[in-house]
Formats: C-alpha cells, sequence, structure tokens
C-alpha cells in the first residue's frame, strides 16, 4: 500500500454523529477567590484548588486570565461531565502554560450514566474526550498526575456552546474536513499546534472507533514541536482499527519516555463507522502503538506487553532506545496473520531493545547486534518491572509516590 492510497484509506467523509449537545459548563461550587468577573485583576501568581462537586472547566477558564505561573491542584475524587458535549475539560491556547496536577487519586471520567441515554451505543459515556488539548498548546502546559477513563464511543458535533476549539483559520486545521477530530482519542484528544506535558497520567478502559481508544495525536503536518509523555501507564484501551493505547495521525510527533502499555487491544470488531473506514494493514493489523505516515515518536525505556501487537510504525525517522517487547500476542480482533512485536520500517533507529513473541520483526530490519531479539523472560513483578538482571537498563519503572 503507497503512502498515497494510505491516505486514501483513511481520510473519509463526516460520519453521522449522536445529536447529543454540546457541552455547556454550569459554574458552580466555586472555590472562594476563584472568580471571573471582568474586574478581577491578575495575579503574578496563581494557584487554585479543586474539589470534588467543583467545577475544573470553570476554574481553568478563570486562571487562563492570570498572568504569571498558573497552578490548578485537583483533589482526590471522582469527575464527570454535567452535559453532553465534546470534552468533560479542555485547553486551547488561551490555556497555556498552566500546570493542571492531581492531588491524590483524582479519575476523570467520560461517563456519567445518571444523564445518559441506556440507548445509545455510547452508554455511559456522554462525551467525544475526557480531555482535550487544542491549538496553542506548548510544553509548558503540564497536566500530570490523573486517572483517565470511560470514553465508550460517545460522538457529538455539536458547536453551541461550551466549543472545545476557537474557529482557526488554518485551512489544514479546518475540524470539519474529516471525522477524526470528533472520533479519535476517548481519554485525550491533542489536536493542531499542540505539544502538551502529559506526566504521571494512567489512560486505561477507553473505547473509541476507529481510532486511539487512549490518545490520539493529530498535529496535520505542524511538527514545531511534540508532545511529551512521560511516566505514564496505557491499559486496556480498546478500538476496531488503529492505535488503541496511543495513535499518531499523519505528521504528528510525540516523545514516549518510560511508559507501560499493557493489554491494549486494536483490531478489534468494526463497528458501522469503522466498517466504511476499513482495515488498517488487513493481514497484520495495527498495534498499541500507531504511526501514520509522516509522523514519527522518540521512544525510551518503555515495556509493552500483553496487547494485541506491539508497535507499528509507518512514518519515518523515529527512535526506539531501551525498550521491551514482550508477548504482545492477545487474542481476537480481524487479523488473519502472526500478531508481532514491531511492525517498524528501516528508516527507524532501533537500538538496546529487548524483543520477544510470536513474530518478533515483521518487516526483518532490526539489527541483532544491537538489540536483543528472542531475549529471555523479563520476570516482571506485579508492577511491571523486570526481574530479570539482563533488564536492568531497559523498560519501563512506576515512579515513587
Amino acid at each position: 500500500m503507497t503512502q498515497s492510497e494510505q491516505r486514501n484509506w483513511f481520510v473519509g467523509l463526516l460520519p453521522a454523529v449522536s445529536n447529543g449537545v454540546a457541552l455547556i459548563v454550569v459554574i458552580t461550587g466555586c472555590l472562594s477567590g476563584c472568580s471571573n468577573s471582568s474586574t478581577d485583576k491578575p495575579s503574578t501568581h496563581s494557584l487554585r484548588d479543586v474539589y470534588p462537586g467543583n467545577d475544573i472547566q470553570a476554574v481553568l477558564d478563570a486562571v487562563a486570565k492570570d498572568t504569571g505561573q498558573k497552578h490548578v491542584k485537583v483533589h482526590a475524587g471522582v469527575y464527570r461531565p454535567r452535559q453532553h458535549g465534546q470534552a468533560l475539560i479542555w485547553l486551547n491556547e488561551r490555556h497555556d502554560g498552566i500546570t493542571l496536577e492531581a492531588v491524590g487519586e483524582v479519575i476523570l471520567t467520560a461517563a456519567n450514566p445518571d444523564i445518559a441515554n441506556k440507548e445509545h451505543e455510547g452508554f455511559p459515556s456522554i462525551v467525544n474526550h475526557v480531555v482535550y488539548f487544542g491549538d496553542g498548546i506548548t510544553r509548558n502546559t503540564v497536566f500530570r498526575g490523573f486517572k483517565i477513563t470511560g470514553a465508550n464511543n460517545f460522538v457529538t458535533g455539536s458547536s453551541e456552546s461550551g466549543l472545545i476549539q476557537p474557529e482557526l483559520s488554518e485551512p489544514r486545521l479546518d475540524i470539519n474536513k474529516n471525522m477524526y477530530f470528533h472520533t479519535d482519542g476517548g481519554g485525550i484528544k491533542i489536536f493542531g499546534r499542540s505539544y502538551p506535558t502529559i506526566e504521571n497520567v494512567e489512560v486505561y478502559n477507553n473505547y473509541s472507533s476507529p481510532c486511539g481508544g487512549g490518545v490520539s495525536i493529530d498535529h496535520r503536518d505542524y511538527m514545531e514541536g511534540s508532545v511529551l509523555l512521560k511516566n505514564c501507564i496505557f491499559r486496556n484501551n480498546r478500538c476496531p482499527v488503529t492505535g488503541s493505547a496511543v495513535d499518531l495521525l499523519w505528521g504528528s510527533s510525540a516523545v514516549i519516555e518510560n511508559c507501560l502499555f499493557v493489554d491494549n487491544m486494536s483490531n478489534g470488531p468494526l463497528d458501522e463507522r469503522s466498517a466504511k473506514v476499513g482495515k488498517w494493514k488487513p493481514k497484520h493489523g495495527a498495534g498499541a502503538l500507531t504511526l501514520f505516515p509522516g509522523s514519527k515518536v522518540i521512544v525510551r525505556r518503555c515495556t509493552f506487553t500483553g496487547n494485541r501487537n506491539g508497535v507499528d510504525d509507518s512514518g519515518a525517522g523515529s527512535i526506539y532506545e531501551d525498550s521491551i517487547f514482550w508477548m504482545n500476542n492477545a487474542k481476537g480482533g480481524w487479523p488473519t496473520g502472526a500478531r508481532y512485536e514491531v511492525d517498524i520500517k528501516d528508516t527507524c533507529i532501533v537500538r538496546r531493545c529487548f524483543l520477544n513473541g510470536d513474530t518478533i520483526d515483521l518487516n526483518g530490519n532490526l539489527d541483532s547486534t544491537k538489540n536483543s531479539l528472542g531475549c529471555p523472560d523479563p520476570e516482571f513483578d506485579e508492577f511491571f518491572r523486570p526481574r530479570a538482571k539482563e533488564f536492568v537498563n531497559a523498560g519501563y519503572r512506576p515512579i515513587p509516590d
């Protein structure tokens, strides 16, 4: 399949989306000092605290008006969307520079069974994405310590109040040119010139169709920067086609450091929407991490295990270092061919990696003098730390609490 054919394969018409209304944030329960009136004076240092019952988006919007350091702490609890819409919380250009940090166990979920339609295929989810990072976000925007879950293929393209992305003049950033802005990235959607720092985050039990159940990165060839995913866990995310954990659409870039990918399932049953898109790499399928042509990634000290395929990288110039790919051979799905650890183009660099599984190297282009092909059992502990001595410098390690 040529790059042109690949592009034509994956570009479709906008799908019929649900009739859910856009998320209209109800600004209630804000803490003392959390006013967002036009008479507020900007401060040189802003530290806001959010507790269960408070509105995270209202606080983000208020802090966005401040100058200087912007730090929002969200305290332990479960935070749900209050109305149907495009995201639970969103950050775009006006929010750049905010640090949004979890204190204790903070779960952000797309689900709200109390108001979700039980007949909708997305039940109990009522938003497209749990978290959205839009155009104009830099590495100065830090998202830290959260658990992201509950996305279940709810899709709305509503453009009523509560828009997550202001209109952009760049033709390549027209959100209505294809459906993937709305559909992909159930856990986290990153769009346009957006390069946030995401660290110590767990993305789990999310589903979206056709792609990117966990995270979808859609830079659309704006690669002046890259998304940083650091010390993150991606587990049990699903999609019918590509990138169940992390999906990099055309012309996207990311750095992934010390992350764990476990039990993520691409290539699942095709629903009505994904059936119109079709099967990506129909014999062997996609990976937990997928890169489309024109994209690139740096993967360092990561572990991939128990996924339905490890990595498929159709980009150029990616780097994979000191990582473990172990038995990414989960059963099921539509591929007729063997499961694989990596399907990586020969223009990428792979070194000091440890690999073993049903099919180690689908393309047969890894250098066995620079990597351990057919490596021994890492002997993972309950936190997926390898106990075997050969792996002392490779793979994911959980960070201390």
